[in-house]
């Protein structure tokens, strides 16, 4: 294996996206992930688009080692703990003290292993009056304040279309999780929890709005794809029928733009001469906006956009996306190969490192398919091991 991460391993005990990713991204890195997936089902993330393939697991479980293992029976549990003496990782996101139920809490397993890095994946985090509540993202993303602040102000509050809160929490365990690494290998030679909440990573990435509010009593509102910091700033439909995106939040680009669609009259205006009184008059700057580009076609827009270097771009859909030159070019979405699909177009990893480039292995694998070969490793032969599985303990 290759990768700024080859020679880490680790314990992927999560289901579904949060820690699962976490665990991709060192996947992706060149660590040795090995998924435990409970043997009635594994994990429920196999069930998504199951119609269609597996989709989810393929993207979501790529590069991990699957083996089965009922971590409810005691026989589980112990083999867990043997599993962990040779990890540098362990990621669960089960209901706080779930483990410790199973008599895998962090006494256990740093007794086990002391330079173990055991991150532990929640809703709302290990303590707290809701550390006991259901995490999922829907919950976090209308509790965070990003429901609250995203759509029309007209309309009711919205979520998002993928599951934001468990892919932010995602990221900013990976983060959390080479920190800890780093403190381990150079400082302490000890492991530590990671206590990585769905919630806080969330809250965090909505900007100061906690500091509005404590200074002023100023609680953000919807107001669609409109900013309170810039002006123009929004989504308009073309008359083909496509849409742009725009953004001219410096005197320079807003003059292009006003002069390029035919409004330059409008910066003599008091109301739209400054950002600040196009802030404050956004909905006559949008209106006038979407007539001048609702007579101009997308390909008469792009033109306009190259012409005058404005920060404006088309939306794009995922067929826009694939066949884009700048998505080609880079290599930015990969087919990876798949024995049951043939192939699995998914990203190709993120961000990309110019000395150990990390890179994807295989799609997710069928359930349990390494369960002889990560068993082997521990000592478990295999008349044990048709034992084990017999008695539903992997």
């Amino acid at each position: 294996m290759s990768g700024a991460l080859a020679g880490l391993r680790v314990i992927d005990c999560s289901r579904l996206i949060a820690g699962g990713v976490l665990a991709t991204i060192l996947a992706d890195h060149g660590a040795d992930v090995i998924k435990v997936e409970n043997p009635r089902g594994g994990d429920p993330l196999r069930t998504w688009l199951r119609q269609r393939g597996e989709l989810w697991w393929k993207v979501y479980a790529r590069g991990k080692r699957s083996i089965t293992l009922n971590l409810t029976e005691p026989r589980g549990q112990a083999l867990l703990r043997r599993l962990v003496r040779d990890a540098d990782i362990l990621v669960e996101n089960f209901v706080p003290g779930t483990f410790e139920k199973w008599g895998l809490g962090w006494d256990v397993l740093s007794a086990e292993n002391p330079r173990l890095v055991f991150a532990r994946v929640s809703g709302w985090g290990q303590d707290g009056p809701y550390r006991d509540r259901p995490g999922f993202g829907t919950m976090v993303e209308a509790m965070s304040g990003f429901a609250t602040a995203t759509g029309p102000a007209d309309r009711p509050p919205t979520l998002p279309s993928f599951p934001m809160a468990d892919m932010v929490a995602a990221l900013a365990g990976a983060a959390a999780v080479l920190a800890a690494l780093r403190h381990r290998d150079q400082v302490s030679g000890r492991g530590q929890v990671i206590d990585i909440s769905l919630y806080e990573p969330l809250l965090s990435v909505l900007g100061p709005a906690a500091a509005e509010y404590a200074l002023d009593g100023k609680i953000r509102t919807r107001h669609g794809n409109q900013s309170d910091n810039a002006s123009p700033r929004g989504t308009y439909q073309t008359r083909d029928g496509k849409w742009v995106a725009l953004s001219a939040s410096t005197p320079a680009s807003a003059t292009a733009l006003f002069n390029g669609l035919g409004l330059g009259d409008m910066l003599a205006d008091p109301r739209f001469a400054t950002n600040d009184a196009r802030v404050a008059h956004n909905d006559l700057v949008d209106a006038a906006l979407a007539r001048a580009i609702g007579a101009r076609t997308l390909d008469e827009m792009q033109a306009l956009f190259e012409t005058t270097g404005l920060t404006a771009s088309p939306v794009y859909d995922i067929a826009d996306i694939t066949k884009d030159p700048h998505v080609v070019a880079r290599g930015i979405l990969t087919d990876v190969p798949d024995p049951a699909l043939g192939a699995v177009r998914m990203t190709a990893p993120t961000p990309r490192l110019a000395g150990t480039p990390a890179s994807i292995r295989w799609t997710g694998p069928p359930l349990g398919a390494h369960n002889r070969e990560v068993y082997a490793s521990l000592g478990v032969g295999d008349a044990e091991l048709e034992t084990l599985t017999r008695e539903g303990i992997v």
